[in-house]
């Protein structure tokens, strides 16, 4: 008989609401599959985000639960992710105190190495590292038999994807209506970059195609539109690139978003083919360039063809509606500040959509993680442990550029200021360019947030005319043209009497990412308008 209240829990902390957890619900849709009926009767699903008070999410938990009835033992799971170990360990904490008798389970990257040192370990009963489709549902069926393991730590079984249960089922309708989709056609990567957690991986493991391309008319019959594939290289496998873009072809909608990761240096014609048949507004490509610098790529065995790459980048932008968001990271082990900037430069100059300027975190488990000695690397201790100095890169240059990162996002990745740009980011080099930009920001605000589209007008207008010399007639209707296009609604100093009367400012962040993306579309990437 399924119990009035729930006995299993399977709960993390996303980032953000939008955010809906993939891995719990593969958990979730495997309780039948592999623990049985009774169980997946038992379990629910609970989603919270980071920015919830621990004491909240504790007393939603528990309640929940509602009392422990005798005989059936009370189980929660966490996913624990860098970006929520922190919140989560407190969650854990404030749970046990309450009530010592409850179970807790613990999974996901984050606690799957180097657990011996996490204090969110020592509070939980049990640890599973690694895959926890099978082994979850497996141990939650032995707690409900009244046995308990010998051992805390449960390596977690790497079963066939064939014996995995997709989760799909599992999205609702809410989530469906308001949030992203996670979906997944593969796991694993062949590639060795050893900042990656998938430099573990031996190689990549493809789901049975028709499998996914069912799941995904499910999704979509049932009124999804918005997929994210989290496959580390979706166009590892060519031929499976092409049914699944074809499926969607078939389903193409003006509403329908479309977002895959994929390697630059591998772009068959066939594929090509394929993507130029995409309108604009529905392809993403997140394209992983990393580092242009030879010598970094080997230190981190990083396999890329630069010229393949950087070809494949031109082809994408000249002949493709796919809106590109290129990846550079700062800090690699090697990368001087210098070389950072030709690779930046480089990348610039071919006009992506966005470039996503990362810092170096130090992932637990990864090769790159034990070679710290080596590299010199120093990283904050805490999440998301950011590298803080290299053999080659001081403790300021890394504050300096970790600034300059965040105005990059504002300026640039944001799409509200692209005629103004081409006054900033002026030859030889768009970095320096931007960097003395990024300086004379922080000199100025003191902060990287809470910046309104209307104080960086105005900065920008004292930075062009002041610092610059840029004459005030000419800079001020490149301004207004980009304040108009953003859609911001305000009334900026330096545009006094250019505006006609402004309404207030919309509330609410639904329609960002739309706009974002029909900013950067009017152009093919940064800084293409108005030059002096």
């Amino acid at each position: 008989m399924q119990p009035s209240c729930p006995s299993i829990i399977l709960s993390t902390l996303n980032a953000r609401y939008i955010h809906a957890a993939l891995g719990l619900r593969y958990l979730l849709a495997n309780m039948a599959r592999h623990g049985g009926a009774a169980l997946r009767a038992a379990s629910v699903l609970r989603e919270f985000t980071i920015k919830r008070p621990p004491q909240e999410i504790a007393d939603a938990l528990l309640a929940e639960l509602g009392d422990a009835p005798d005989g059936i033992p009370q189980i929660i799971g966490f996913g624990i992710y860098i970006w929520n170990v922190e919140a989560s360990t407190e969650v854990v904490r404030l749970l046990k105190r309450a009530r010592p008798t409850l179970i807790i389970v613990l999974g996901g990257p984050e606690v799957s190495h180097e657990w011996e040192v996490q204090e969110i370990v020592g509070d939980a009963d049990y640890l599973i590292t690694g895959w926890g489709d099978v082994s979850f549902p497996k141990l939650c069926r032995t707690l409900w038999h009244g046995a308990r393991p010998g051992h805390k730590v449960i390596t977690g079984e790497q079963p066939s994807l064939a014996l995995i249960a997709l989760p799909y089922a599992e999205y609702s309708a809410a989530d469906l209506a308001h949030r992203l989709l996670y979906v997944e056609a593969s796991r694993g990567c062949p590639f060795k970059c050893e900042f990656c957690l998938s430099a573990l991986d031996q190689t990549a493991w493809a789901f049975d195609l028709p499998r996914i391309l069912a799941a995904l008319a499910g999704l979509h019959r049932r009124g999804a539109r918005h997929f994210k594939f989290v496959d580390r290289t979706f166009n590892l496998r060519i031929d499976n690139s092409l049914r699944i873009l074809e499926f969607f072809l078939e389903r193409l909608t003006p509403d329908l978003s479309l977002h895959f990761e994929v390697i630059p240096d591998h772009l068959p014609e066939r594929l090509k083919a394929m993507i130029a048949r995409f309108p604009p507004g529905v392809l993403q490509l997140e394209v992983g360039i990393q580092t242009f610098n030879p010598e970094v790529q080997q230190a981190i065995s990083r396999r890329q063809d630069n010229p393949r790459s950087a070809a494949n980048l031109d082809w994408l932008i000249e002949h493709s509606h796919a809106h590109l968001h290129v990846d550079l990271i700062f800090g690699l082990p090697g990368e001087t500040l210098a070389s950072f900037a030709e690779g930046f430069d480089r990348l610039y100059a071919q006009r992506p959509h966005e470039i996503q300027l990362g810092l170096l975190k130090r992932l637990r488990g990864t090769p790159l993680a034990r070679r710290s000695e080596e590299f010199g690397m120093v990283y904050d201790a805490l999440p998301p442990y950011s590298v803080r100095q290299t053999a080659v890169l001081d403790v300021p240059t890394i504050q300096r550029f970790t600034r300059l990162a965040r105005y990059w996002d504002l300026l640039a990745n944001s799409a509200r200021f692209p005629h103004t740009l081409s006054l900033l980011l002026s030859p030889p080099s768009p970095f320096a360019a931007f960097s003395a930009v990024a300086d004379w920001l922080w000199q100025k605000t003191g902060k990287t947030s809470a910046l309104t589209p209307e104080i960086l007008i105005d900065a920008l207008f004292d930075y062009l005319t002041q610092v610059l010399g840029r004459q005030a007639d000419v800079v001020r209707p490149i301004l207004l043209a980009d304040y108009l296009n953003s859609g911001a609604r305000a009334n900026p100093t330096c545009l006094q009497g250019l505006l006609a009367q402004r309404e207030s400012p919309l509330p609410g962040k639904a329609r960002a990412l739309a706009l974002r993306q029909a900013r950067h579309g009017s152009t093919s990437g940064y800084g293409t308008g108005s030059s002096l």
